[in-house]
């Protein structure tokens, strides 16, 4: 079977979740599609680096430029004179014109769920784009349960053409130890330990205002590290950071090279989001060692499985209490630590192309 695969997201410098999600995901499939005997066309919108995925015959490398409606225009094209036997996007949307056998990944709905976190062309977008891809995919694969549920639920799909597919953690992801490595990251973000850290986007969702008033509550001596980039209405954010300039520290983007050491240091994670539809970060914290604490909404309590603290996020109250236990509680911080190694472990990359590929070839019941 000839697969095309939409690589456009996985050439981005600075991968976020779903940049990261089709990098490593297409990845894993080069070898596996080899050994089934499937051909790859992967399409680019700029010349990806050389080294970006493993050489194999079974991979033909297709770049075409393009400078506005790539999708849409240019690669629809493409696939109209040479269209493959199915196209799959990971992190994108089918091109609207597009009626040949395809597959997508939804990785979450989070914008039905919290519509004011986006702005108005985006939002509409996102509605458009998801049901879009909804309806004209073959099969789809949903990074979580919640959000099999959300789709069939919010959008009305039949669950029988939606596979859940877990993604895969970065392999090269490992806890760092050496006390020199940790204090030349700690230095380069002006971290002073001990420290609690939060590690993704800066925005609404992530309940982030009421992280900040429950950690204020605490009386913790620890720092309160948010590490990320600033989304979409980050202001109400770092106007309540502002109020706490000497406990709480900003130190945007994290390096790729940074990430194990700085996860590795903290003496907790905090991931209280409003909602996720997978949660990354979450599952890399516990492979390099660190208790994590973690609201018990949407696919956060699937993915943590018994592995983490779980709290309202809605009661700042209890988000406090719990930052207390997490730090002062080591028979619980060990407790945690040891399963979250456990936890890690059912997520790889290599377990990810093998159920995609399944269900690529056979459909979700496969």
């Amino acid at each position: 079977m000839i697969i095309g695969i939409d690589a456009s997201r996985a050439v981005t410098a600075q991968r976020t979740g779903t940049e990261a999600y089709a990098f490593f995901l297409i990845q894993a499939l080069i070898p596996l599609a080899a050994e089934r005997g499937h051909q790859l066309r992967l399409y680019f919108n700029q010349p990806p680096p050389p080294t970006l995925f493993p050489q194999a015959d079974c991979v033909t490398y297709i770049v075409i430029p393009f400078p506005r409606l790539w999708t849409h225009l240019r690669l629809a094209l493409e696939l109209q004179r040479r269209p493959p036997d199915l196209f799959f996007t990971p992190a994108h949307v089918i091109p609207y014109t597009y009626t040949g056998p395809s597959a997508a990944t939804i990785h979450d709905l989070g914008y039905h769920y919290f519509p004011e976190a986006h702005p108005k062309r985006q939002l509409a977008y996102l509605r458009w784009s998801t049901r879009h891809n909804g309806r004209r995919a073959r099969y789809l694969l949903a990074d979580s349960q919640a959000t099999k549920e959300d789709l069939v639920r919010l959008d009305g799909l039949s669950p029988a053409k939606i596979g859940v597919v877990y993604p895969g953690l970065d392999p090269a992801l490992q806890p760092v130890t050496d006390e020199g490595v940790l204090t030349a990251v700690q230095q380069k973000y002006h971290l002073t330990p001990p420290y609690l850290l939060f590690l993704s986007t800066i925005q609404p969702r992530k309940n982030l205002v009421r992280l900040i008033r429950a950690y204020a509550a605490s009386g913790l001596p620890h720092q309160l590290v948010l590490a990320g980039k600033s989304g979409w209405l980050a202001q109400p954010i770092l106007a309540e950071v502002a109020r706490h300039p000497a406990s709480i520290v900003l130190p945007g983007f994290i390096d790729d090279a940074d990430k194990a050491a700085l996860l590795s240091g903290a003496a907790a994670f905090l991931y209280p989001s409003l909602y996720e539809g997978f949660g990354f970060p979450l599952l890399e914290a516990q492979v390099c060692g660190v208790p994590v604490l973690a609201a018990d909404t949407s696919s956060l309590p699937e993915i943590a499985g018994d592995a983490a603290l779980l709290v309202d996020p809605l009661d700042t109250a209890a988000m406090t209490a719990a930052l207390q236990r997490l730090v002062q509680d080591q028979t619980l911080r060990s407790r945690l630590i040891g399963r979250g190694f456990e936890n890690a472990r059912r997520f790889t990359w290599r377990e990810t192309a093998v159920r995609a590929l399944d269900l690529l070839e056979n459909g979700p019941g496969s």
